[in-house]
């Protein structure tokens, strides 16, 4: 959203900077992303038309606010940048890959709680 068009909607540039903790990533930025993370990186593979990924986007959003300290919370959008979405074999969308060290080391598909995704992102601090 433009600044312009921000300071004429109520609330607009609340909301972009609650958003604003989460990276969106694409093919020119992915690998320095994730290679150069100096904390754990969870990057959900997603697509606006998909339910499931609208369910956790908020989830999401929460973890990326509240330990921004210890994770890095990172979006691809399949149908934009489908490649990135083939070199990890993606097939079902959300899919939640858990990287540390540039390499993945966890996996969900579909929809899962809060507390199994801070479980899973302690596992690898």
């Amino acid at each position: 959203m433009n600044r312009t068009l921000a300071n004429k909607v109520p609330g607009a540039i609340d909301s972009i900077s609650q958003s604003a903790s989460i990276i969106h990533l694409d093919e020119s930025n992915f690998e320095q992303a994730v290679n150069e993370s100096s904390v754990p990186i969870l990057v959900d593979f997603w697509a606006s038309r998909c339910g499931p990924c609208r369910m956790i986007a908020p989830v999401l959003e929460e973890i990326a606010k509240e330990q921004c300290e210890n994770v890095k919370i990172a979006k691809v959008d399949v149908d934009k940048h489908p490649s990135l979405a083939s070199r990890f074999g993606i097939r079902n969308i959300p899919t939640l890959l858990f990287f540390k060290g540039g390499e993945v080391k966890d996996q969900v598909v579909g929809v899962t709680s809060k507390a199994d995704l801070l479980s899973r992102l302690k596992a690898l601090q």
